[in-house]
């Protein structure tokens, strides 16, 4: 390493004699590696065997300001002689070029803006044209309204405060004012209740994954369910705010046997207060006879005493609710109950309706157990009294 370092010094001075001055190449920075520019380039060639000696051609400066590190050197030189002057005037430049940046912007949006608000005026005319205009017989002739006699203006604002009443009522409003068909008439037999169920978290339960996507999952004992207390107990009516095409193809997987007579979705339903409600008024059916099971008050809140509101579904798989809203329902159809409100409003008292009437049946079924061995041990006393009476009282004789 020392006789490298040697020998490179050595090459310095030799390569600089001829300016009277030497220059070290130790211990100066890279940056100033164009101090050596003067040094020439040095050749080593070959001929057959013999070396032959180092020849002196061009400049040693030609080679250094040619490699890449030489080239980002200058640079570095370059930018450091810049002057303030210069340095201030590439800033200004850069700014004037972001303000004209700036400004093409804003008039591109200021002009989106103007084209949007033109077009939607003309949409807006357009439409209100379509609501206002007059209609034509087959003749071609004008049908006159009852704003027809009226003021241009005044006619234009009613026809479109019609226009738009209706499609309010469109929309807030159920479909029809008889939801079901009439109930079926002698010698067809109608079931003598009516069961509504909402169906979402009470039938069946949302469930998304990333794997599957959106699914629905079967309540426990929905089947047996919907089998107990079909015709000729009870018609069951789904009616729900889901839109139908997510419940129609639900239903068809879920009831295969068609145990559900009627469907109803969420154009049957009468929009209050941003919800969807449920107007039982639109059925046509008696409402002393018929039972709504939901578990959100607000879709029954038109007509709350005829709805049991039950505890929300999760999805879990140890459910059992299914089976006791079957029995608690057989139970109302057993006793011919005349009006169903009354045992509704009974059990709305309670946080949890179907534990309380299990409760209710467990006392019921202990005092009749109880009826029962209250009975069976007085006929047993009487029983006894009779055997006694027949072995020790004698007849008498004449």
């Amino acid at each position: 390493m020392a006789f490298a370092i040697r020998s490179l010094r050595i090459l310095c001075k030799k390569s600089n004699v001829s300016c009277n001055t030497s220059y070290s190449t130790l211990g100066k920075p890279l940056m100033r590696l164009n101090l050596i520019s003067a040094s020439p380039k040095l050749f080593f060639h070959s001929s057959g065997n013999k070396t032959i000696s180092p020849k002196i051609g061009g400049k040693l400066s030609s080679n250094i300001r040619s490699s890449p590190i030489a080239k980002l050197v200058e640079n570095f030189n370059d930018s450091n002689q810049d002057d303030p002057i210069s340095r201030q005037k590439k800033e200004q430049e850069e700014e004037e070029e972001y303000r004209k940046q700036r400004e093409q912007s804003w008039k591109m949006m200021k002009w989106s803006f103007i084209l949007f608000g033109v077009a939607t005026t003309i949409g807006g005319s357009l439409f209100i044209y379509e609501l206002v205009k007059p209609t034509y017989d087959e003749d071609g002739k004008i049908i006159e309204d009852e704003f027809s006699q009226l003021p241009f203006y005044e006619m234009i604002w009613k026809r479109l405060c019609k226009e738009l009443n209706y499609y309010k009522k469109f929309v807030q409003e159920p479909s029809g004012d008889k939801l079901l068909p009439d109930p079926l008439k002698y010698p067809f037999m109608q079931p003598p209740y009516t069961l509504v169920l909402e169906m979402t978290d009470l039938l069946v339960h949302p469930d998304w994954t990333y794997q599957t996507g959106w699914r629905f999952k079967k309540r426990p004992g929905v089947d047996q369910f919907l089998e107990q207390l079909t015709m000729p107990n009870f018609e069951i009516v789904v009616y729900t705010a889901e839109q139908g095409h997510i419940v129609f193809p639900i239903l068809d997987s879920l009831d295969r046997n068609g145990y559900i007579m009627y469907r109803l979705v969420r154009d049957a339903t009468r929009f209050i207060d941003g919800h969807h409600v449920k107007d039982l008024d639109a059925l046509n059916r008696d409402l002393s006879k018929v039972i709504v099971i939901d578990w959100n008050p607000n879709n029954v809140k038109l007509h709350p005493q005829n709805a049991l509101v039950l505890p929300r579904w999760n999805g879990n798989d140890d459910d059992t609710t299914l089976n006791d809203l079957a029995a608690f329902l057989k139970m109302i159809h057993a006793t011919n109950v005349a009006d169903v409100r009354d045992v509704i409003t009974y059990y709305q008292q309670f946080d949890n309706p179907l534990e309380a009437f299990r409760e209710n049946q467990r006392k019921l079924l202990q005092q009749m157990e109880d009826e029962k061995m209250q009975k069976q041990q007085m006929q047993n006393s009487k029983t006894l009294t009779s055997r006694w009476r027949s072995s020790f009282v004698k007849p008498q004789t004449s």
